[in-house]
């Protein structure tokens, strides 16, 4: 990904795709991948599409989520710079995307079509080993999560997703965690209803734990959230 600076493999050894990797050998993976710029609240991928691309996100954010039957958009897992997506696209047999994939602000992603991707996990084993692991990422946080709406009360729910926010999106600011997050988004992430979302961050404002600005959220004690949860 030239384009954006990405030449050599020095600066983004936390990229975890490329965990085990050469220098050298990660390189031409890298030059390998068609860089892309996304738009703030762009759908990189469409569920159900077929899985043709693996991206991987160098700067920026996204998040998974998924249309439900009726029409509703279930939010599910953010993405940070050094996280991929399109997993399925290394599978031998075609398949399809299991979600979508939507970019929050100005992003800018690494991009291998399938046919590529599959023949460099082929001449580079550790990538499949590397993608196999970032998918089990995604599936122990839907476990970790699904286990929650089950056993966790609101309360709960959400003050682990504002921690949660804070220490993965989060821009240290004066005073605490700041991170983007509006009542609706909060409220598809923890299947509450945004008045219940309201009502708690009222009840946090008021302790001076949290504090909140239009689609801004000021996480000022991750510890006293923990205490107040557990």
């Amino acid at each position: 990904m030239c384009a954006v600076g990405v030449s050599t493999v020095g600066t983004n050894s936390r990229w975890r795709f490329l965990g085990g990797i050469l220098p050298s050998d990660a390189n031409i993976i890298l030059a390998a991948a068609r860089p892309r710029r996304f738009l703030a609240n762009s759908i990189v991928v469409s569920q159900g599409n077929s899985a043709d691309h693996l991206f991987l996100l160098t700067k920026g954010r996204a998040r998974f989520f998924f249309n439900t039957h009726d029409g509703r958009k279930v939010l599910l897992l953010w993405l940070t710079p050094g996280e991929i997506f399109g997993v399925a696209s290394l599978l031998s047999v075609p398949s399809s995307y299991l979600v979508s994939t939507e970019s929050l602000k100005d992003s800018e992603m690494l991009v291998w079509d399938r046919a590529t991707v599959r023949s460099l996990a082929e001449k580079y084993p550790r990538l499949l080993e590397n993608a196999l692991m970032a998918a089990t990422d995604y599936l122990a946080w839907y476990l970790a999560t699904h286990g929650a709406l089950i056993s966790n009360t609101p309360r709960e729910r959400l003050g682990r997703l504002l921690i949660c926010l804070a220490e993965t999106i989060g821009d240290k600011v004066l005073g605490g965690f700041e991170f983007d997050a509006t009542n609706e988004e909060l409220a598809g992430a923890t299947n509450l209803t945004p008045f219940t979302v309201s009502r708690l961050l009222s009840d946090w404002q008021r302790e001076h734990v949290v504090g909140k600005r239009r689609g801004k959220i000021l996480l000022k004690s991750p510890e006293r959230l923990r205490l107040d949860i557990d």
